[in-house]
């Protein structure tokens, strides 16, 4: 026997109600209403009482407040012999979370419900606008899209964007769509669909928030006349790769596109030296063709798909970030880099994998100054600094190690130590470069390949460090935990035994 029955009462006027919901509705002899300013409400075929959930808006702080309280309330109502009739505007199963909410604690309490259908604001839409639905026509609810970063919409196809509900909510949708769309994209604001005040008001993006809005609002976006999305783009791959495709592309292989991966990567770092928006917009386009082509041969092969790398990436980096998506709380980006390889090491260990080294990831093939960078990064996350172990200063040419002492006193007396050693065009930067020139000119002299050289320092620099990391694994003490007064004396011990 069914216990709760949902109503759809459409979106305007009584006549364009379902002749089922008119019956379930005529037969009812009370009948609770989500709220009873709808269009339909004054005709309604209520045999008995008709009551309304309206106070409950009242006095709820939140939404959210308002739709649990009210799918409570009808779960109880819904408990009796009796029963309860339940209305919603539109359809029960589009936009309506009360409706959600009641279906989940009825299936946890055994309670049958049945669904009447409704027309909803959808289809009057579809008429004003002249729409075609299968047309990929994407439909979102405003509420979740403007607590977005990015709009999770396809840009190469047509969306609805519902319930807008004020002007406050399309300022701030405004503003996430604009991270997808150009500022004058063209949209049409429909108000009223299917009632006998429709209004549609064609606008460019940036006016949507300058005009009255209601909750009958919709806004409709035009798709991008181009391909824009990441899908669209993974088709494109894929037809180059098929058989009416390009016999270049056909051919290529992961190992075949090493170059070209490498190539489009330098070719992005330029792009970023020059400080130049157009050429990184292109050089990215550039890099992402080559990460979307290995991506399609994995799937050829059968190795992985784009949305397994997408899937894995997303949960690794909301994984290492707690105090983003959790309740960690962090005093500042040293403790994030600390949390961060805590999480690595409890990952592996929960993987079953044996302990690695902190300089494992970096890869070897490099170039030897970035790999250096990268092994001088990873030691320094545990507060390990390789330049007061080594003392290497002592041995370079006196004009190198005047300059890199000067290097290094400019560094400590510039206000934002970070961001500026992290710019090309500080003062910093410029004077390490022209120690570098006097390096690789010292060494051009004395027939050194510096290259080698610093590739071979980084070898006995690993060495040395994870040797480290070995005694503080064997004395079950964590590196990071040692006093460094211990790690340099450890570190002296095995440069001098020339291991």
């Amino acid at each position: 026997m069914v216990r709760i029955t949902i109503v759809g009462l459409g979106p305007g006027s009584a006549s364009a109600m379902t002749r089922e919901a008119w019956g379930v509705l005529e037969q009812a002899d009370e009948v609770w209403l989500r709220t009873g300013h709808h269009p339909a409400v004054v005709d309604l075929p209520v045999g008995g009482k008709l009551r309304t959930f309206d106070a409950v808006y009242e006095r709820a702080d939140t939404f959210s407040d308002v739709y649990k309280e009210i799918a409570t309330e009808v779960l109880a109502l819904g408990a009796r012999e009796r029963g309860v009739v339940y209305a919603v505007p539109g359809h029960p199963l589009i936009g309506e979370a009360t409706v959600s909410q009641i279906l989940t604690g009825a299936a946890d309490t055994d309670i049958p419900v049945r669904i009447v259908a409704g027309l909803s604001f959808i289809e009057p839409t579809l008429t004003a606008l002249e729409l075609d639905a299968l047309d990929g026509l994407q439909i979102f609810d405003a509420l979740d899209l403007m607590r977005l970063h990015h709009p999770s919409i396809n840009p190469d196809f047509p969306a609805l964007v519902a319930q807008l509900y004020s002007r406050t909510i399309a300022s701030e949708l405004k503003l996430v769509l604009m991270n997808q769309y150009a500022d004058d994209h063209p949209t049409v604001v429909l108000d009223g669909a299917g009632t006998d005040r429709e209004r549609i008001r064609p606008l460019p993006l940036y006016e949507i928030d300058r005009y009255e809005v209601t909750p009958l609002t919709t806004l409709y976006l035009a798709p991008l006349p181009a391909v824009t999305s990441f899908e669209g783009f993974q088709d494109t791959i894929a037809r180059l790769r098929s058989p009416e495709g390009c016999p270049w592309d056909r051919e290529q292989t992961h190992a075949t596109l090493r170059t070209n991966l490498l190539e489009e990567c330098y070719e992005v770092l330029e792009a970023i030296d020059r400080g130049a928006p157009e050429a990184l917009r292109e050089e990215l386009g550039d890099l992402l063709l080559q990460i979307v082509l290995h991506g399609q041969i994995a799937l050829e092969e059968g190795a992985f798909r784009m949305t397994e790398v997408i899937a894995q990436i997303d949960a690794k980096l909301k994984r290492r970030h707690p105090h983003v998506w959790g309740g960690v709380d962090v005093t500042g980006v040293g403790e994030v880099v600390t949390n961060w390889e805590a999480i690595k090491r409890r990952e592996r260990a929960d993987q079953g994998e044996v302990e690695r080294s902190l300089l494992d990831g970096v890869p070897e093939a490099l170039p030897a100054l970035a790999q250096s960078a990268a092994y001088a990064d990873r030691a320094r996350r545990i507060g390990f600094d390789r330049v007061d172990a080594n003392g290497v200063w002592v041995d370079l040419p006196e004009s190198v190690g005047d300059m890199l002492e000067a290097c290094l006193a400019t560094l400590v007396s510039e206000t934002d130590t970070r961001r500026n050693a992290e710019t090309v065009s500080s003062p910093a930067a410029r004077m390490l470069g022209d120690a570098l020139l006097v390096i690789v000119d010292w060494a051009a002299r004395h027939a050194i390949d510096p290259e080698s050289a610093l590739r071979e320092a980084n070898q006995r620099f690993a060495c040395h460090f994870t040797a480290l990391e070995m005694a503080s694994q064997e004395a079950s003490v964590a590196l990071e935990d040692l006093p460094m007064d211990e790690i340099q004396r450890l570190w002296k011990a095995r440069s001098d035994s020339g291991a």
